[in-house]
Formats: structure tokens, sequence, C-alpha cells
């Protein structure tokens, strides 16, 4: 289990804000991780992998997206989606000034979405991006699928998603990843629901997450 610290970065809007995961032995890589619409950068999930990361050499930022620094509970505003995303800009930014190597953006679900959105629009921003149960449509609304931006995505992508996740199936999935033209890994977690880490939680999954990660993203 790694130690961390509260962080704040307030030098231009929107604030960065959240905990700094710094490694014993660094990797020279860093990881942007955040939450997704319920929750706040301080979910297991996240705590989790930033641990698992952090083991591993990664210099992780767990943050808040702007919406939930507005407000500690409730959903985020459509029209406050183009600022998590310059929020998440922002972290990119603090985190790549704090380590030399590549830098990595990931988040759960709607989290996961806008770190999609924004590199579709900066396609140089990262090196890649971890994005956990991507929300692909609303549960039981199967054609309102959120991928009007997967045909711009050039950033490498490893999609982790539950095998009962009702936001997509693995069968969606598989057919939503083939629009996008980087190079991109579905990796099925079996029985788990949107949340991945559930009461019955699979204690080796963060591990497993991250050895993914790095064959994935592999310096060959």
């Amino acid at each position: 289990m790694s130690t961390y610290r509260e962080f704040s970065d307030l030098s231009a809007e929107p604030a960065v804000r959240g905990f700094l995961h710094e490694p014993v032995q660094t990797n020279g890589d860093g990881l942007v991780l955040t939450h997704g619409a319920g929750a706040n950068c301080q979910s297991k999930l996240l705590i989790a992998l930033a641990d698992a990361f952090v083991d591993a050499g990664y210099l992780v930022l767990r943050c808040d997206l702007p919406f939930r620094q507005s407000r500690p509970h409730g959903p985020p505003f459509p029209a406050m989606a183009a600022r998590d995303r310059e929020g998440l800009r922002r972290a990119v930014d603090v985190l790549r000034s704090r380590t030399s190597g590549r830098i990595f953006l990931g988040g759960h679900s709607y989290g996961g979405r806008q770190c999609s959105m924004l590199a579709a629009e900066q396609p140089q921003l990262v090196a890649g991006l971890l994005l956990l149960s991507y929300p692909l449509h609303p549960p039981r609304k199967a054609a309102e699928l959120r991928t009007a931006h997967f045909p711009q995505l050039k950033t490498p992508s490893l999609f982790v998603h539950g095998g009962r996740d009702p936001f997509g199936s693995h069968d969606e999935m598989k057919a939503a990843l083939a629009l996008i033209p980087a190079q991109t890994m579905l990796m099925e977690i079996e029985g788990a629901g949107h949340e991945l880490l559930g009461k019955k939680k699979e204690e080796n999954l963060p591990a497993r997450i991250v050895q993914a990660f790095q064959e994935f993203f592999s310096k060959g």
C-alpha cells in the first residue's frame, strides 16, 4: 500500500485537486486517474488502482473533476463537460511538470468518457488511456451510443469492462472499439458490474489491470 498526500494546484482555473501518490522507485511515467459521475477521487476503485500503479513505479495523481469540486454530491451537468475536460488537461500538465516520462490519462465511467473525448480533441496530449467501465450507453438504452468521437480517437486505449456491466455488453464494446483507429485492447472482468470492485471484490484485480496496462503500453 502506498502513501499519498493531499494535492492542489490553484494557479489557474479550473483548479486541480486530489491526492498525489509518489513511488519509492519511479519508472519515470505518470498517470492521472479520475472518477465517475456518482463518485469522487476517494472511491475504492481509484485508491486501489493508484496503490497498484505506484507500487509498479508510476507517479499517480488521483483527482476530482471540476464538477465534483463545485458540488460534493449529484451528477455532472452536461453543460459542464467541457470544463471537466479542461480540468483533466490541467491535471495532465501538472503531472508532466513532475516527471520526465510518458503521461497517461485514466478514468472510471463518466470520467473515462471525458478522458477519451479530450484525447480525441488533443491527440498528442497523452501517451495512452486507461478507460474503466466505459459508459457505452445508458442502461437498457442500447441505441443511445456514446461513440461519436471514437473515429477521431488516435490515442492507444486500454478498456477494462465488467462482464455484467449494464452500460454495455462485451459484444457491444468490441463493436464500438472497431470504430477507433488507434490501437485498443478490451480487458473483460468476468462477473464484474459497472463498479468493477464489488462486495466480493477480487483483491488481485488492480494488480491484473496494471500488468495488462504494462504489457499493452510496453516500450518494446
